[in-house]
């Protein structure tokens, strides 16, 4: 992993976890709260490790830049008078209405609004926004547990700045439709998403040959992968597609959604990754973000349902990398922050950092094997897009 040469941050305020859809809903805020406690407690954040940047709220006219006025004004009605409003995507399973919606939504732009700046001014080489991530959102509704779409929000907000090339890549499970949505028609963002094949899984998009909009051929770039795709497969996918295309691309900035949602132990999803492999993953775009953007990188948290299990260890992995002081995956979790899940979650917390995995994969440069449904979903994206990038499909 390259030495990080300028500073890191971590936007964050405890009240952040004020985006809140109720006791029953999968996306808990304790997964947030549970991440920072352990980061904490390793000292990957405070004295020593990640510096925390106070969160800003998005005004309006911040949300204006994606999001339709009318849909705001719904978001901002549900929050004062919570009732639902489906026009708009507000009061369905996945997306409840609650007390303070919107001021809870807006503080979440802000908080990766401010990473993006931080990365763009040149206060910090890398920025991370755990808090953040919520692809779903389009212009006009709320989607899947996300209302305000933070990280296209933030990529607009570097267009508006002047950048000319942004790469987004996106390894929630779930497709990151919002943001492809939003920047579809835009040659000057990338945006690249893994996730398990919508032929299974929500939002049911992002196949092969969704490829961007007439003005931008080849923008938009999708792996669809099939259900019980596990370390291996995933790193091999990855590996793959991502770095051939950022290196062409060259961005200006990467920008990462690290949903953790496709661990084996998450409940929403099928695919078969370990913590290992997951953090694995955060090192390959760490790494491609120095070799091809100049270090500059803004990393956003995502989906992830396995609360205790799984988020606070990945995501500290995470932070650790953005800190440029990565965790032995041998490290074992602090005892106070054991002794708090047990506590006040009657359950127990995981022992150490690793799943006890090596994330080891087979380079796609040693052949594709077509009897495959991996292989043949990975050649179907580099026929799709590589050549409108001027590279080479074959292995």
């Amino acid at each position: 992993m390259p030495a990080c040469e300028g500073p890191a941050t971590v936007v964050f305020d405890p009240s952040l976890t004020e985006y809140d859809f109720g006791p029953a809903h999968p996306m808990s805020p304790l997964r947030v709260d549970l991440t920072m406690r352990l980061a904490t407690e390793l000292g990957v954040v405070g004295a020593g490790g990640l510096r925390t940047v106070p969160a800003p709220t998005a005004d309006a006219d911040t949300l204006a830049t994606v999001h339709d006025p009318a849909m705001i004004e719904a978001v901002m009605r549900a929050g004062a008078n919570p009732a639902p409003n489906e026009a708009f995507g507000l009061g369905t399973d996945d997306n409840p209405v609650f007390a303070g919606m919107h001021h809870a939504a807006s503080h979440v732009v802000g908080a990766t609004v401010e990473a993006f700046r931080q990365v763009w001014s040149g206060e910090s080489l890398h920025s991370a926004s755990i808090c953040g991530g919520l692809h779903h959102a389009m212009p006009e509704r709320a989607s899947g547990f996300c209302i305000y779409n933070d990280v296209a929000i933030g990529i607009r907000s570097l267009l508006d700045q002047g950048a000319e090339r942004v790469a987004y890549v996106d390894v929630d499970v779930h497709h990151g439709d919002g943001v492809e949505k939003v920047f579809w028609d835009d040659p000057r963002v990338l945006t690249i998403s893994l996730h398990e094949t919508g032929q299974m899984l929500f939002p049911g998009t992002g196949f092969a040959h969704d490829i961007g909009g007439p003005a931008a051929k080849g923008s938009a770039v999708n792996v669809a992968l099939p259900p019980g795709t596990g370390d291996g497969g995933w790193l091999r996918a990855f590996h793959a597609v991502v770095p051939p295309l950022l290196r062409e691309f060259r961005p200006e900035v990467l920008v990462t959604q690290h949903g953790c949602d496709s661990h084996a132990e998450d409940p929403l999803a099928h695919l078969m990754l370990t913590v290992d492999g997951q953090r694995a993953a955060y090192e390959a775009l760490h790494d491609l973000a120095h070799e091809v953007a100049g270090g500059r990188w803004v990393a956003t948290g995502g989906g992830g349902y396995a609360l205790v299990e799984v988020v606070p260890r990945a995501w500290t992995h995470l932070l650790g990398i953005v800190g440029g002081r990565p965790v032995d995956p041998l490290t074992e979790t602090p005892g106070g922050w054991r002794e708090y899940v047990g506590e006040y979650l009657d359950c127990t917390a995981p022992y150490r950092l690793t799943d006890g995995r090596n994330p080891a994969y087979r380079d796609w440069r040693e052949g594709y094997d077509p009897d495959t449904w991996l292989d043949r979903a990975v050649h179907a994206t580099r026929m799709e897009v590589f050549p409108l990038h001027g590279l080479d499909p074959m292995p």
